[in-house]
């Protein structure tokens, strides 16, 4: 079955320092992507769609996509390789864009702008994140079971992984039920105390075994018909002039769920996620790859 990963590789990085997408942090020069691409590869993925920001496709097809167009699916067809730009030339004409605003409009209209590249069921991820080898046979496996209208995944992830020692992190707080996802909402500042204890700002102290969603998130292409007029409405009601607003993806699953129009599996992967959130972070996460190299998960190199 045809399946596409969209990779959300636009964001700007800035509490890392610099753009972590594509830092080379493997033992090759591999960047946290090129992970995701392999692992997706192998799972049975068809097509990787890359969401860059404008000017970054020269430099994103030489690091990576250039070599990945030369892959071959586990159908026997060559990878296809797509590269959406988000930016604002598709924001319709009743907004007027803050003339102050540099950064798009978030999760959701960055996963919006790889529309026209999607005909087929796809996942969506963050391109900074470790989400591992069984995550992606995971929701492949589910992708395939979707039906066109109302259903969707997403892999989970307890609290406990996902935090870190250096600074505060986002996270959608999920609950869940008979492996179904009831709600999401998103904490925008989760810290790690001195204590052990892990709190955000608004909801307190949070339980260590919390599942989280890390932004793999599996859909069928008929979310875009919702994606859109979520977005539309978002411009229309909420962003005005603030220069931070953002349309998020999962709170757009959220209301969906509320209104009875979307039906979530919540898929438990037994890897362990890592990430790149803070510059602090690299050295831990080349640590873990040389690792995972080394067992014989990966091979010498991902990119023959």
């Amino acid at each position: 079955m045809k399946a596409a990963l969209v990779i959300m590789a636009a964001g700007l990085g800035s509490r890392y320092g610099g753009n972590k997408q594509v830092d080379g942090v493997g033992p090759n020069g591999e960047i946290l992507m090129e992970y995701s691409i392999f692992d997706a590869i192998r799972a049975g993925f068809t097509k990787i769609v890359f969401i860059i920001k404008p000017g970054m496709e020269e430099m994103m097809r030489r690091i990576c996509g250039d070599y990945v167009a030369c892959r071959t699916a586990r159908d026997g067809s060559k990878v296809e390789v797509c590269y959406a730009v988000q930016d604002f030339s598709g924001v319709p004409d009743f907004y007027k864009v803050p003339p102050q605003r540099e950064k798009p409009f978030g999760t959701g209209h960055a996963v919006l702008c790889a529309r026209p590249y999607v005909k087929e069921p796809f996942c969506v991820i963050n391109a900074d994140d470790y989400y591992g080898v069984d995550a992606y046979r995971r929701i492949y496996e589910e992708l395939q079971r979707l039906p066109e209208q109302g259903g969707a995944a997403m892999v989970g992830y307890l609290l406990e992984n996902t935090v870190s020692e250096r600074g505060t992190v986002s996270r959608g707080i999920c609950r869940v039920e008979n492996g179904h996802l009831l709600g999401v909402k998103e904490a925008l500042k989760i810290r790690l105390d001195p204590d052990g204890n892990i709190a955000d700002e608004t909801e307190g102290v949070l339980p260590a075994d919390t599942v989280v969603s890390m932004n793999f998130w599996g859909f069928a292409p008929s979310f875009f018909e919702e994606l859109e007029k979520f977005f539309y409405d978002f411009l229309r009601y909420e962003a005005g002039d603030n220069i931070k607003a953002e349309c998020m993806l999962p709170s757009l699953v959220g209301k969906l769920i509320d209104e009875g129009k979307l039906e979530v599996s919540v898929l438990r992967s037994a890897d362990r996620w890592f990430g790149m959130t803070y510059h602090e972070d690299r050295q831990a996460v080349a640590q873990e790859l040389q690792r995972l190299h080394d067992s014989g998960v990966y091979p010498g190199t991902l990119r023959n």
